[in-house]
């Protein structure tokens, strides 16, 4: 019986060809000679991987594989005719190129310690500086109109003594010759599958391609001091809990100029006495009489911006909810501001007077004061909607 490939790499027939890529690259990245150091049987699960993929992933061999089962493909791994032939590895010189051409990037690189996002120099491998957080808590008047901010950090900055370098003035670094002022080392290995080509950052100089031989006395080598920044930060309208501000480059000084890490700026709301948020919109609860309810008020209402009037219509019910136009949060990245809505509670009076309560009995044998039936009804028809 013939090798089952939707078997070998885990996949039902149904799969797509992203479901396929993405198992294959699991089984080469688990099984790949370079991490199984010699393992037979993980070669040979690698080599069943790469089979299974070349023929699920090419549209025509699959379609006869589908049909016509391993037999189909008699003669389509010989190495002849532009079918997969196992000589095509055996000429590269790095597993990252090995794939690149099914995954594309250097993702390989990252994961096997090769190299990390390219080369940039003589200095391949120099260290980044750290990012930093901070926590920026804002009122909801800031996030609705948006606020410029001044942030107090302490952190990591170049060296002014040596401008960085970690090394004395007057002193000159030395060339590494473990690797020679590249930064980095290749390492060779044979397998099964050919000749493979590791690349490491050197050991004896961190991969920075040159050794201080007298380091700077203000950093003491290290080529960064700390000292406190004041950084201003603007703060866009329409944030909330939980987005972030990248401040780029404005992190910790990396390690003999190494590249700068970032300020990551996190957002908190802080919550507000009166409003309610809700999306861009707030909401207002409003108490008023039962006589503003009955014949009708203008109020004066809080806003985020001050106070604005309201007029209250007669015979309004309590939960009534009255929107105030652009009144809210302006939106995040569009234009246009969000509304505040106000909902009406009507307030019963506690601890009425003897002269209150006549009144109130009084005021109990009107008509209009006999209310709708309940039910469904009442909430359709009370005009609360």
């Amino acid at each position: 019986m013939g090798k089952d490939y939707y078997s070998v790499l885990g996949v039902g027939r149904n799969a797509t060809a992203e479901e396929i890529k993405k198992a294959y690259r699991k089984l080469a990245l688990k099984y790949h000679p370079d991490r199984t150091q010699g393992d037979k049987a993980s070669e040979a699960k690698f080599k069943d991987a790469a089979e299974a993929y070349e023929v699920l992933s090419d549209e025509k061999k699959k379609a006869t594989y589908d049909q016509y089962g391993e037999e189909g493909l008699k003669g389509a791994f010989s190495g002849q005719g532009g079918g997969f032939s196992w000589q095509d590895f055996h000429h590269a010189t790095d597993f990252e190129d090995i794939f690149g051409n099914i995954f594309g990037g250097s993702m390989f690189g990252d994961i096997f310690g090769g190299r990390t996002g390219g080369r940039r120099g003589g200095h391949p491998n120099l260290k980044r500086g750290n990012d930093l957080r901070v926590n920026m808590k804002l009122t909801l008047e800031e996030i609705a109109t948006g606020v410029e901010k001044t942030i107090k950090i302490n952190k990591f900055k170049r060296c002014p003594t040596c401008s960085g370098s970690g090394a004395r003035a007057g002193s000159t670094p030395k060339t590494c010759s473990t690797c020679g002022g590249a930064g980095e080392v290749h390492s060779q290995s044979r397998s099964f599958f050919g000749t493979f080509i590791s690349v490491q950052p050197c050991s004896a100089c961190n991969g920075e391609g040159t050794i201080i031989s007298e380091s700077c006395p203000a950093c003491t080598g290290s080529g960064h001091v700390r000292d406190t920044d004041t950084i201003p930060i603007h703060i866009p309208a329409g944030v909330t809990t939980g987005n972030y501000i990248p401040l780029k480059g404005q992190g910790d000084a990396g390690p003999r100029n190494g590249p700068p890490g970032d300020i990551i700026v996190y957002i908190e709301e802080i919550e507000h006495a009166m409003f309610e948020r809700q999306g861009d919109n707030i909401l207002y609860d409003l108490p008023i009489t039962i006589t503003q309810a009955a014949i009708g008020a203008s109020v004066e209402v809080p806003t985020l911006t001050g106070r604005a009037r309201l007029k209250i219509p007669a015979g309004t019910q309590s939960g009534k909810i009255f929107r105030m136009r652009e009144k809210g949060i302006r939106h995040l990245q569009k234009p246009g501001t969000g509304d505040e809505l106000v909902r009406v509670w009507v307030w019963t009076p506690k601890n009425i007077s003897k002269k209150d309560r006549q009144l109130l009995e009084e005021l109990e044998t009107s008509p209009c004061m006999k209310p709708p039936s309940g039910g469904k009804s009442f909430l359709r028809n009370s005009g609360n909607n």
